[in-house]
């Protein structure tokens, strides 16, 4: 399994122990739920959008039978994700103290955490499409491929 893999469904998790640690500390004190900016992208970015990129690279390439177009990108991918959400948690966090002297944190770690997104759908998108001269799954004979749940074997 690619590092980038593993350490996209570990930082997942991290973020998740994150956003719920910040998320019980807003239910215990009510007056932080000035941070909830920062809770809310800590869940969603942080733990739902980087599992699903974790997960993403290693069943789309089985799915289309084609490898990775690139794990340069699926690499680089991962510290722009991670290193843009850093940034926007500590701009959220800044925010309500430092107000408009938050907005280029905030706007550094947005730019990163969207060229990573921007990574990710280029990447995958080339992986669907394969490489010329690959030869294609749906083009190897029915008697050579691996059954399907469902499908039927037999020729008509």
């Amino acid at each position: 399994m690619d590092w980038f893999v593993v350490r996209f469904i570990k930082a997942a998790l991290v973020w998740l122990g994150l956003g719920v640690t910040l998320g019980v500390a807003m239910a215990v004190h009510p007056l932080w739920i000035i941070y909830r900016p920062a809770h809310v992208h800590m869940n969603l970015l942080g733990f739902v959008t980087m599992m699903i990129y974790g997960v993403a690279y290693h069943v789309v390439p089985r799915f289309f039978g084609h490898p990775l177009h690139s794990r340069t990108i699926g690499g680089v991918h991962w510290w722009l994700s991670n290193v843009g959400l850093a940034l926007m948690v500590v701009g959220f966090v800044m925010a309500p103290h430092f107000g408009t002297r938050s907005i280029p944190v905030l706007g550094t770690g947005g730019t990163l955490s969207a060229l990573g997104a921007f990574a990710f759908i280029y990447n995958v998108w080339r992986t669907i499409g394969g490489q010329a001269g690959l030869r294609r799954v749906e083009k190897t004979p029915l008697s050579r491929r691996a059954p399907v749940v469902g499908e039927s074997r037999r020729r008509s």
